[in-house]
C-alpha cells in the first residue's frame, strides 16, 4: 500500500514539509525513529487525493491525532482515556508545542494504530468520534 507523508526529521527534529511517498513501511519507520527520539509530527494522505489528511502528534507516550477534510475543516479525534479529561498534555504540532485537553489525548500506540487503519482505508469516520474545530 502507498502513501503521501510529511513528518518531524529524526535528525534535526524539525518538520520537513516535503512529501515523501512511499510505502506504509517507510512510514512506519519513520514513526518509529521520531518515537526512539520521544516526539514527532507526521501529516499523512493518500496518493492521488488533496484530502483527506491525517496528523499524528506526539510527545512521549502521549498523542492527538486531527483529520483535515479540506482546506476548511479540522476535527480533532476523541481520546481514549490514557490522559485525564482535566490534564493537559503537550504535543508537538510541526515545529512547536501545543496544549491539549486530556479529552483528546490518545496512547501513542494506538494512535499510530489508528493512522496505519487509515492508511488501509482512506476512511478516517471508522477511527473514532470526531469534534470539529
Amino acid at each position: 500500500m502507498s502513501v503521501v507523508w510529511a513528518a518531524t526529521s529524526p535528525e534535526s527534529g524539525s518538520f520537513l514539509p516535503a512529501e515523501q511517498h512511499t510505502d506504509v513501511e517507510a512510514l512506519s519507520d519513520r514513526i518509529g525513529d521520531l518515537r526512539s527520539r520521544g516526539q514527532g509530527y507526521v501529516e499523512v494522505r493518500s496518493p492521488g487525493e488533496e484530502f483527506p489528511v491525517l496528523t499524528l502528534a506526539f510527545r512521549g507516550d502521549h498523542a492527538v491525532v486531527h483529520l483535515m477534510s479540506d482546506p476548511e475543516r479540522t476535527s480533532l479525534l476523541v481520546g481514549d482515556g490514557s490522559a485525564p479529561s482535566g490534564a493537559e498534555v503537550e504535543v508537538l504540532i510541526v515545529d512547536d508545542l501545543a496544549v491539549f485537553s486530556g479529552d483528546f489525548v490518545l496512547h501513542i500506540d494506538r494512535a499510530w494504530e489508528l493512522v496505519h487503519d487509515f492508511t488501509q482505508t482512506w476512511a478516517a469516520a471508522p477511527l473514532g468520534e470526531w469534534c470539529a474545530l
